[in-house]
């Protein structure tokens, strides 16, 4: 291999390698895009040198002749979070497999951060965005409209159809309702639930969900034994207080998520109230801890991987710009299914 050094030190251009090609510039620039308009072993013998010579491609003037950037804009609530850690690195791969950067922002579950966080990937181009667990949906419908770029919700519905915004969620009133069945059906009568951030979208399905799983088994909702959570660790040890001090104690409760009910099961511990000898706890989202606490959480699964990809295949389906594309796209729900672990228990005697 060649050593290649300019005599200013300077990034090798593609007139440096027209140069030592021995052939003008714009037939370097045709070979390096993969032009049909060059003879392949010329087109061969010039990539070969190019990298040999160690160029790299300008991408911001690359950007301003594709008119794109080739980046995806990722909004999250919290990079804490391992629910949305798994989304992220699926959107990173899939949009690395198709040529595509990902350019990160967090909005620490406060809407107009949201906002202001999408504003600012808008201002530096990015081709599309993606929003993990927006805290915003269809309330600012009509702002994400305006900004006129590929705009995918995740976790959170996108209640109204348009040319730019979709969204790829879970069932989530789907998961509330299997989680609570759960739980009846193992002989529980008094069921808390534990929400999440207030007003959320997935947290409401979630609730209601859980009612209806109630509502069949001919069981009361009890408003005490609707807990507020924050969807953190703090949350569920925040909880668990709340529960014990009702006259008439739950004996099962179901998490908003996962880190809500590891925060409940850190807090049980220390309480030393049993699981679920003393209160069966079920979670939501089935993150890499949930098998390795203690108890084992029983959890509904996310197929959070699936979520990530698709959301990062749907904007760039939306980037391709055609008609056809945006018409036939619309809003996926996707299944979750519930996993029985330690921390429920089995069937209670009715």
């Amino acid at each position: 291999m060649h050593a290649w050094a300019g005599a200013t030190g300077m990034a090798v251009s593609i007139k440096d390698i027209a140069r030592a090609a021995g052939v003008s510039h714009s037939t370097v620039s045709r070979a390096l895009s993969g032009s049909s308009l060059v003879r392949e072993e010329t087109k061969e013998r010039i990539q070969l040198l190019a990298k040999e010579m160690g160029y790299s491609p300008d991408a911001q003037a690359r950007s301003l002749v594709m008119g794109r950037t080739q980046t995806i804009g990722v909004v999250v609530t919290t990079i804490t979070d391992p629910f949305i850690a798994e989304i992220v690195e699926s959107i990173e791969n899939t949009a690395q497999r198709r040529g595509y950067s990902v350019i990160l922002a967090s909005s620490q579950s406060e809407p107009e951060r949201e906002i202001a966080a999408v504003e600012i990937l808008h201002s530096k181009r990015v081709d599309g965005v993606i929003v993990a667990s927006s805290r915003v949906g269809a309330y600012y419908q009509a702002h994400l409209e305006r900004l006129r770029v590929p705009v995918v919700l995740v976790n959170s519905r996108s209640e109204q159809r348009g040319p730019y915004t979709f969204s790829v969620s879970v069932d989530n009133h789907h998961g509330g309702y299997l989680a609570t069945r759960h739980l009846v059906d193992a002989g529980h009568r008094r069921i808390a639930y534990v929400s999440g951030a207030p007003d959320h979208s997935d947290d409401l399905a979630r609730m209601e969900g859980y009612r209806q799983a109630l509502r069949e088994a001919g069981i009361d909702a009890d408003p005490a034994l609707l807990v507020p959570g924050t969807g953190r660790i703090g949350g569920g040890e925040r909880a668990l207080p709340a529960l014990l001090a009702l006259s008439d104690r739950p004996t099962a409760v179901f998490c908003y998520n996962d880190m809500t009910a590891i925060g409940l099961l850190q807090a049980a511990r220390k309480k030393g109230v049993s699981i679920p000898s003393d209160l069966a706890v079920v979670g939501f989202d089935d993150i890499p801890l949930a098998s390795f606490v203690v108890p084992s959480l029983s959890t509904v699964v996310q197929p959070k991987r699936r979520l990530g990809q698709r959301a990062t295949e749907m904007v760039l389906d939306l980037l391709l710009g055609s008609r056809q594309a945006k018409g036939t796209l619309s809003n996926v729900t996707m299944q979750g299914k519930l996993t029985i672990r330690e921390s429920s228990g089995g069937s209670r005697a009715q």
